[in-house]
């Protein structure tokens, strides 16, 4: 691991974005998955678990059955014909995910997502997909990550396309909409009409991406002093980003080896705000929350300072704004980079 790889690896993301929209419009690279499929599981660790958890949690909103799980766990679905195993590892060699999906290879279609096309996760898979992030050789998945999030955007586009009707269930039938939830701000094909056009999602987050970086002069030396404190950084998200929260919350441990621990908005009023009581309390939080207000009623009641990413909430000690960041797909996508550009420089100053 190096920092100063780790920092050109986040100033490429731009180019590295546009790259994935260019494929994405070449083709389907999911074209390969048969009708019929039912049950949808993602497999893995880490970054990869995180960006497959808010995935999972929009296909159930499109009315499809998906789980997310850690690739530890011992047991889950079991393997039928008609479950589609996605199996999430960039490196394509991380030990639980190969143990968790040599239970389902030959009996179940596996799709193997993996940066390095060849690694040992693509051994027996049906269909590997490549993630187009080039080699990060900072050590770190921060383009690997987003990336991720991108490809599971257009699966999810794949499996409830509305050309070829619902998935089949026991509450599907041919051409009837898909079942789901309205869920604020996460647009659901199949259930609003509406298709997400992934690379053009993709060019507003490399734009999005860009105006970060460009204008880090601005606003990276504010927000790294609002949040250094000496009992570590908290990040929040809604639910429907929450891998925005867990993935930067790993980026301080990963890099600059600082104390960081995420938390969902609405679950953060139950379980972390016991903590702005004794401790010298600094937290990113993602807007977007129904319970937004309320975690701040507490915050502003302890003092606490809160940087606030992607927009502005009042009482908040200060706030950091990029461009598209009023679009919740481009925040899901974009929003990380705050954190990542903070361990960057904490880790470059050791």
């Amino acid at each position: 691991m190096n920092p100063e790889l780790y920092l050109a690896d986040l100033e490429a993301k731009p180019a590295a974005l546009a790259a994935l929209a260019s494929t994405l419009e070449t083709g389907d690279p999911f074209d390969g998955i048969p009708a019929g499929i039912r049950r949808v599981v993602f497999l893995g660790m880490g970054s990869s678990r995180y960006a497959a958890r808010v995935a999972a949690l929009r296909l159930r909103a499109a009315g499809v059955d998906a789980v997310a799980e850690y690739a530890s766990a011992t047991a889950s679905y079991p393997a039928t014909p008609d479950t589609l195993v996605v199996a999430i590892s960039a490196t394509g060699g991380s030990r639980e995910t190969l143990d968790a999906v040599a239970r389902y290879r030959g009996r179940s279609f596996v799709l193997a997502l993996t940066n390095r096309p060849g690694s040992a996760i693509t051994e027996g898979a049906d269909l590997v997909v490549p993630m187009v992030a080039g080699e990060e050789r900072g050590g770190v998945s921060c383009r690997t990550f987003q990336h991720t999030i991108g490809l599971l955007l257009a699966l999810q586009n794949h499996l409830t396309a509305t050309t070829s009707g619902p998935l089949p269930g026991p509450e599907s039938l041919p051409g009837t909409p898909m079942p789901g939830l309205d869920v604020p701000g996460v647009k659901v094909p199949g259930v609003d009409g509406a298709r997400l056009d992934v690379p053009g999602l993709l060019r507003r987050t490399a734009e999005a991406t860009t105006d970060l970086l460009d204008r880090r002069g601005e606003w990276l030396e504010p927000a790294m002093s609002l949040l250094d404190g000496p009992n570590g950084v908290y990040t929040i998200a809604p639910a429907e980003r929450l891998s925005s929260a867990e993935q930067s919350a790993l980026m301080f441990r990963e890099g600059p080896r600082r104390a960081a621990d995420a938390c969902e908005t609405g679950d953060w009023s139950h379980v972390d705000v016991y903590l702005t009581k004794t401790l010298d309390y600094r937290a990113i939080l993602f807007p977007g929350s129904p319970y937004d207000d309320q975690a701040m009623e507490w915050i502003r009641e302890r003092g606490s300072a809160v940087l606030t990413v992607g927009g502005e909430l009042p009482d908040a000690k200060g706030s950091v704004r990029y461009r598209h960041d009023d679009d919740p797909d481009v925040a899901l996508l974009t929003e990380t980079l705050v954190a990542e550009l903070i361990a960057a420089r904490w880790w470059l100053a050791g």
